[in-house]
């Protein structure tokens, strides 16, 4: 007998485990389904394709939707059960553990030939949900195919090495020598490339890309929402996203617990579908708090980002009609001052003829002789802010580290970023008053998702005129924003007060 229901839910229970792998709840697989057009249910001609296959969870709902589909077209059970498995269901496993796990909930049995597998008809033990041990490609050390550092990753056979057989070919097509009408899954996000603190290159997008070379009809995926800001490799990425026509819906989770509960994924995470017949608009759907907000059906190339919050998008536009300059015109880069993040070459005590320097979480006092970069800076007023502010992903949010005043006679390291070099003191107190403004940080918000503070992210701020004070009543005014627009921005991004300590809480 097969039974159609299991409770409780195995995989549910697997999902919400910690592991390196992010493991797909069954309810968020069902939700990614329900995107695609009912009618492929009933069709026993569609070939769905899991390219990444970790628990088998993707390719189980299908089968199990299947089943019910062509009740009318194969009334008998285990017939139906074999056409389905044998002849529309297909996976690609990552690892070769993951292929036993795969089978084990597709096919009742980690043999797809064995006496208890659902399927009576394969031949051989992989069935149709595959695994094949794949080597990197090694060039000037790291792999052409995924980036991977040889050092890390030229291992043993005894060690995984993490080459996944999907992006690790420049003929994908090969590996089933077929044609599938829908692409699913949910892909390995990201991969140490063996720098310090867990550094991690991000390895999702080659799944999204190598699965459109495919050119299935339809294409389902959840990823992580980093790629709509760029940065780390997916500059191409995101410009290739936003100018895809094809994709047509998204939802975007904030906060990726939402979606996998008890895992954190800085930035969220996000599943889109994508039409290879219907192009047009997509669909935008952001969930904030465990609430779906109301979707917006939005030109995906507006912007060199993705803006994430459709209420946002009127508010934006007024802002740019001014056609004022950007803030980010004037910001510094990365190391203003030549210091890295990790200098403490500095005393703790003032000494004849020192320059105070704002370092992480402390300040100290150096020789002036000690400045490599931008020294011409040293005996001018600047306003800073830290390059790294996390604060966590509920709202109201404070979305920027509080800005400093760093008067005559200092200078910073790398944690922290030059917003603006003023002539006299009156104007940074107000450039930093500006800075604290709502208004501002709601327009970096519109460009963050990541803790990450690069200059780009505050393209979206215009400069004001800081020989006077701009207060966020004075600012609304100035751009026209209107009272459900004002709540909005009050909503989103929770006050600042400059009085207290700012070198106390970077992230």
């Amino acid at each position: 007998m097969i039974e159609t229901s299991y409770n409780p839910d195995v995989l549910t229970c697997l999902a919400n485990l910690s592991n390196d792998e992010v493991f797909t709840p069954p309810t968020v697989v069902n939700d990614m389904l329900d995107l695609l057009p009912s009618e492929l249910w009933r069709n026993p001609k569609i070939t769905f394709l899991d390219p990444v296959s970790k628990s088998g969870v993707f390719l189980r709902e299908i089968t199990k939707r299947l089943d019910k589909g062509l009740e009318n077209v194969i009334p008998d059970k285990q017939e139906r059960i074999n056409h389905i498995l044998k002849n529309q269901v297909f996976g690609i496993a990552i690892t070769e553990l993951t292929s036993l796990l795969s089978r084990r909930s597709v096919y009742c049995s980690k043999i797809a030939n064995g006496q208890y597998s659902l399927c009576t008809e394969f031949s051989d033990e992989q069935g149709n949900l595959r695994f094949e041990k794949m080597n990197h490609s090694w060039h000037n050390e790291k792999c052409k195919f995924c980036g991977a550092n040889k050092s890390e990753y030229d291992r043993g056979e005894e060690l995984e090495s993490y080459a996944y057989n999907f992006i690790h070919t420049d003929k994908p097509e090969k590996i089933f020598n077929m044609k599938f009408d829908v692409i699913v899954g949910n892909p390995p996000y990201q991969l140490s490339d063996g720098g310090a603190q867990a550094s991690a290159i991000p390895l999702y997008h080659k799944f999204v890309q190598q699965a459109k070379k495919l050119n299935p009809r339809f294409l389902v995926m959840i990823i992580p929402s980093r790629w709509f800001a760029g940065g780390r490799g997916l500059d191409d990425f995101r410009a290739d996203m936003l100018q895809d026509s094809r994709i047509r819906k998204i939802i975007d989770f904030h906060n990726a617990s939402d979606c996998f509960p008890g895992v954190e994924i800085k930035g969220g995470v996000c599943y889109f579908l994508w039409e290879r017949d219907n192009k047009g608009q997509c669909e935008i759907t952001p969930v904030v708090s465990g609430s779906f907000l109301k979707p917006m059906s939005r030109n995906l190339g507006a912007y060199d980002v993705l803006v994430r919050l459709n209420d946002s998008i009127p508010i934006l536009e007024k802002v740019k009609s001014k056609k004022e300059k950007s803030f980010s015109e004037q910001m510094s880069s990365q190391k203003p001052f030549g210091f890295r993040t990790n200098f403490k070459a500095f005393k703790k005590e003032k000494f004849n003829n020192a320059i105070k320097i704002f370092a992480f979480k402390e300040i100290g006092w150096i020789e002036r002789e000690k400045v490599i970069q931008n020294a011409q800076w040293i005996d001018e007023h600047k306003i800073i802010i830290s390059r790294s502010y996390n604060g966590g992903y509920t709202y109201p949010h404070q979305i920027i580290n509080k800005p400093l005043h760093a008067e005559k006679g200092s200078c910073c390291t790398e944690t922290y970023i030059v917003c603006d070099v003023v002539a006299n003191e009156k104007r940074a107190i107000n450039l930093q008053k500006y800075i604290s403004t709502k208004f501002f940080r709601f327009l970096v918000s519109l460009r963050k998702v990541s803790q990450d503070n690069p200059k780009d992210r505050f393209s979206f701020v215009p400069i004001q005129n800081y020989d006077e004070e701009w207060t966020d009543e004075k600012l609304y005014k100035k751009y026209g924003l209107d009272e459900s627009e004002i709540n909005f921005i009050e909503s989103m991004i929770r006050p600042m007060d400059l009085s207290k300590n700012s070198n106390d809480n970077e992230e």
